[in-house]
């Protein structure tokens, strides 16, 4: 595609993501599932776990997926969809790769390996309502996908024996070669006698001597397709005779309008040519026509996917454009951007209603993209919130649902465990996303980590947003409509200075400074960017005036500083204030400082703020906003999920704000509750609760809004919540 044409496609697949009709079906998350729940009795809760791949019962009422970290299969029911419940976990001598259910039962390809260069692994069988393992079979190998034959009779296992990336610098080929297990079932139980190994080597251009089958999926005719993703091709075989039948290579492809650098900036302006698609995922949409997701994995990664024919005719490629509507939603993986991007790496599909959906999985990302398969080019309707690192899906049609398991924990950092997500389609508006990014100067405009917000003196509806380190290296100040549905940022502003973009900032918050320009507060980590600071830009971007922290109140710093900014009066009488986010070493326990200062004085001034408490974790400030007799202040703990306890605002009287002098004897002022966010968070898109609420203000009008920090995606979901704040008494 030329440029010119892949961004009108993205343009108008935007659209059709960010404004569904209101009778249009749509899928919503209804619930999320922490598989860390499933962890056996006496084991530490802390243990990780991993939902890689899932699969469903065949009354759609038990999920089953597998936890290789644990070394388990994982149950959970789903009888109320909205409210899964933990059935337990089944251990294994090994690590599951997979799973799929048929009958009463589910198999599970289990690794059993002790090292890569003595592959071994087995298949078990196990039975869903007692959860007792009855059957295993000898694969030869390590298995990796599973799938079963439309009629029960057959299973298809693809050995991979997956090569070290440690030796010979991950280059191919790596003995022993992996090959195709076709197993016979009845009544859901396989026949461990009846393994037929398919030999698939001597096929490939890319190390033909070593194929390395990844995934596999069956059709109605019972033909066998499955990708050699490290060699770039896809094979079909006769589930029947087990004979090789076809094959083709995935071939490559060139891209345009993608960021190639990571760099700390956003620019989708390069290109990449002769890409390997390396295919993952592989999905009969007919029997005539196979989809595969283009994660990548060894020279290649083309982030997106592709529907062949059955001979290899490439029928449709996304190219740059999924990535590029993932990047409109604040997804784009900014540390992926100099390798594979957003990695399309799992796939499901479905017809649910009559209408048959494709959904790519966006390893990077943390999306499911939802396609309308047409025949032809395949349309975007939805790209969903799937937790961190989708794996692995399942469709339930006749339930109306899909399930993703998202295989990153996190836990050990204090970040997100595991989950599995349930969504429903239903009649409706999309709950997600709540904030998209209109194209400017005729490309995308990529955003994210949103940390401060401040509304315009003159226009209803508008505010501007600024985002912190994740981007230092392009600091900027976006624009967002409120009156959209989501809202929508149509504009940036890069903060400069001498001519040149900013770098190393870490812009945490933002306030109007009455003359078509702002005030920006920056947090400063001097060993990796610009210390503590205060800059005033005009209404160009441009740095007009940097102010440094006086050395009384540098003193005691440590690298968690401003976290916000907000201006009170005007003219000569207008007060700067500005919250620090945890104590710093000269703060009694409990207590951090809103600090003043007066541009027209040049005059610095301090008070002590009290600190609620919690069992776990710490407790500081995100945000400081001043709009009528008050200022109100963002309170939190660093939890998420069920440990997460305290997402509150305060408010304290402007006229008890009196500082004192920074070195000196500090007053403690005293706060009133004013909101408690912990309800929008856990209803905003029925995902866990996020912990960086960073931004808070109100409008021209008096409507207050809320967002969060999605940490540029980087070991985080990429979810950014953004939504109107319903307020008592904010005058």
């Amino acid at each position: 595609m030329t440029f010119r044409i892949q961004a009108a496609l993205a343009a108008a697949l935007l659209a059709s993501v960010a404004m569904p009709a209101n009778a249009d079906q749509v899928f919503n998350r209804i619930a999320s599932f922490p598989v860390a729940g499933n962890l056996p009795a006496g084991k530490d809760k802390t243990t990780a776990t991993s939902a890689e791949i899932v699969t469903a019962s065949e009354d759609g009422n038990t999920l089953i997926y597998s936890d290789s970290p644990l070394g388990a299969i994982g149950f959970v029911d789903i009888t109320d969809p909205k409210a899964p419940k933990a059935l337990g976990a089944v251990t294994f001598e090994g690590e599951p790769t997979s799973v799929a259910a048929v009958g009463s039962k589910v198999l599970a390809a289990v690794n059993t390996g002790k090292s890569k260069a003595n592959p071994t692994g087995m298949l078990a069988v196990v039975d869903i309502a007692s959860r007792k393992v009855e059957l295993t079979c000898d694969l030869g190998g390590q298995p990796d996908s599973v799938a079963i034959s439309k009629d029960k009779s057959f299973a298809a296992i693809a050995i991979e024996n997956e090569r070290d990336e440690d030796v010979n610098d991950g280059a191919l080929p790596q003995m022993p070669a992996g090959d195709l297990v076709i197993v016979s079932l009845k009544d859901g139980t396989a026949d461990c006698g009846s393994i037929k190994h398919v030999d698939l080597k001597g096929i490939a251009e890319v190390a033909p001597e070593d194929p390395e089958p990844e995934f596999v999926s069956i059709n109605d005719a019972g033909e066998i397709a499955v990708t050699l993703q490290e060699n770039n091709h896809v094979v079909i075989v006769d589930g029947k005779t087990a004979k090789v039948t076809g094959h083709f290579s995935a071939g490559k492809v060139d891209l345009e309008g993608i960021d190639t650098k990571t760099d700390g900036q956003l620019a989708f302006t390069g290109k990449a040519q002769g890409v390997l698609r390396e295919p993952d995922a592989i999905k009969w949409l007919d029997n005539n026509r196979l989809a595969v997701a283009n994660e990548g994995d060894w020279k290649g990664g083309s982030r997106s996917f592709t529907i062949f024919d059955r001979a290899g005719k490439v029928l449709f490629e996304s190219g740059a454009s999924l990535e590029r509507a993932v990047a409109r939603l604040g997804h784009f993986p900014e540390g992926r951007a100099k390798s594979k991007g957003i990695e399309p790496e799992g796939m499901e599909t479905a017809t649910i209603n009559g209408q048959k959906y494709i959904f790519i999985l966006a390893e990077r990302a943390s999306v499911v993209a939802v396609y309308k398969d047409t025949g032809a080019e395949p349309q975007l309707v939805q790209i969903l919130p799937s937790g961190i690192s989708p794996e692995g899906a399942v469709a339930i049609p006749g339930r109306n649902l899909l399930a993703t398991a998202n295989e990153a924990d996190l836990g050990e950092k204090g970040g997100a465990r595991s989950h599995v997500m349930i969504f429903q389609l239903a009649e409706g508006q999309a709950n997600y996303p709540m904030l998209v990014s209109n194209d400017v100067d005729g490309n995308v405009l990529g955003w994210g980590a949103l940390s401060g917000l401040v509304g315009d003196a003159e226009k209803d509806g508008v505010l501007y947003a600024v985002s912190d380190s994740v981007y230092a290296m392009q600091p900027s100040i976006f624009t967002i409509d409120t009156t959209r549905k989501p809202a929508q940022i149509t504009n940036v502003l890069r903060v400069t200075r001498n001519g040149q973009v900013a770098q190393k900032l870490d812009i945490e918050g933002i306030a109007l400074d009455g003359k078509g320009g702002y005030w920006l507060a920056s947090e400063g980590d001097s060993a990796k960017l610009v210390g503590h600071g205060i800059y005033n830009v005009n209404a160009k971007g441009e740095i007009k005036s940097e102010i440094g922290l006086p050395a009384e109140l540098l003193s005691g710093e440590s690298r968690y500083g401003f976290e916000g900014i907000t201006s009170v009066g005007s003219s000569d009488d207008l007060t700067l204030w500005m919250a620090i986010q945890r104590e710093w070493k000269d703060d009694p326990k409990g207590t951090v400082k809103l600090v003043s200062y007066k541009p027209k004085s040049k005059e610095w001034g301090a008070v002590r703020y009290p600190l609620d408490k919690t069992q776990a974790g710490w407790v500081g400030l995100s945000e400081i906003t001043a709009h009528g007799d008050y200022v109100y202040i963002i309170e939190r703990d660093n939890l998420l999920g069920d440990a997460a306890k305290l997402k509150k605002l305060y408010r304290v009287k402007i006229a008890d704000l009196k500082p004192g002098k920074i070195g000196g004897e500090l007053p403690l002022i005293s706060k009133e509750e004013a909101h408690d966010f912990l309800p929008d968070l856990k209803s905003a898109s029925n995902g866990y609760v996020v912990d960086k609420l960073e931004g808070f203000t109100f409008d021209k009008s008096g409507k207050a809004f809320a967002v969060t920090d999605n940490d540029g995606v980087d070991d985080s979901s990429g979810e950014t919540l953004f939504f109107p704040v319903e307020m008592k008494g904010t005058n």
